[in-house]
């Protein structure tokens, strides 16, 4: 199944998106998540398809998702995911002398 979405980038996360299906846009986002996802700022249109790889979700759940609820909200990555790709020095310098 392919799609085309458009995907919206939140003004008050930094890295929180959302995936719609273009035809649809916004409409069955609910207005609460709206809300708390601050006025959507549309980003880019992508085709999505089985075969294509995303960089941090899983394309099978985010097409589920845009089909069942009408979106697919992705989250920032955790802080610890930040660390665990520091180079070391920069980890060393926090280490106790």
């Amino acid at each position: 199944m392919k799609r085309i979405c458009s995907i919206y980038k939140s003004p008050r996360k930094n890295e929180m998106y959302l995936y719609v299906d273009k035809r649809e846009a916004l409409s069955r986002v609910p207005e609460a998540l709206l809300v708390a996802f601050g006025a959507p700022k549309h980003t880019f249109d992508l085709v999505l398809s089985p075969e294509r790889q995303l960089a941090r979700e899983d394309i099978n759940v985010v097409l589920e998702n845009i089909e069942k609820q009408g979106f697919h909200l992705q989250m920032p990555p955790a802080e610890d995911e930040y660390i665990e790709h520091l180079p070391e020095e920069l980890l060393r310098r926090n280490d106790p002398v």
